[in-house]
């Protein structure tokens, strides 16, 4: 009888556990800064800072970021890098995203012209980072849109 007794009790001991370490707030995406495009060759290179705020008491650690660039509703670039990037508690911080955007899904021709005009692209970005808290992974989602101009 005890040890069907210490089986729930013990499970109900991890449970707390795992909700007592993870952060009582979600972190939460603030957009995305500083976007630059710089043409180098054919498929240029997408630089930009996501931000972020951390409300919770707790510091954590940046460990995977995961985002997809899309350039007018069709995929161009995907960012995928493992970290350890400290994350102070209370507290906004960014991260680097650099992406070299392949435009040949949108034909090549058409885009060359386009490049060469200056013409005005709708950018996504979408996906997660991973943060870990006290060796608890949550992931945060990223979603944001913009219009930017992209030129040769």
């Amino acid at each position: 009888m005890s040890q069907s007794f210490s089986k729930p009790f013990f499970f109900f001991l991890v449970t707390l556990l795992v909700i007592s370490c993870a952060p009582k707030e979600e972190i939460v995406f603030k957009g995305v800064k500083n976007v630059v495009v710089e043409a180098q060759g054919i498929e240029p290179v997408l630089t930009a800072e996501a931000l972020f705020n951390n409300p919770n008491n707790v510091r954590m650690k940046l460990k995977e970021i995961h985002i997809d660039v899309l350039v007018d509703g069709k995929l161009s670039a995907k960012v995928r890098q493992d970290l350890k990037l400290s994350i102070p508690a209370k507290s906004d911080f960014s991260i680097a995203l650099t992406a070299r955007l392949s435009l040949k899904e949108l034909g090549l021709v058409d885009t060359i012209l386009n490049l060469i005009g200056g013409k005005k692209y709708e950018i996504q970005y979408l996906g997660f980072v991973r943060v870990a808290v006290h060796g608890i992974t949550v992931k945060v989602p990223v979603k944001y849109k913009e219009e930017r101009r992209i030129q040769l």
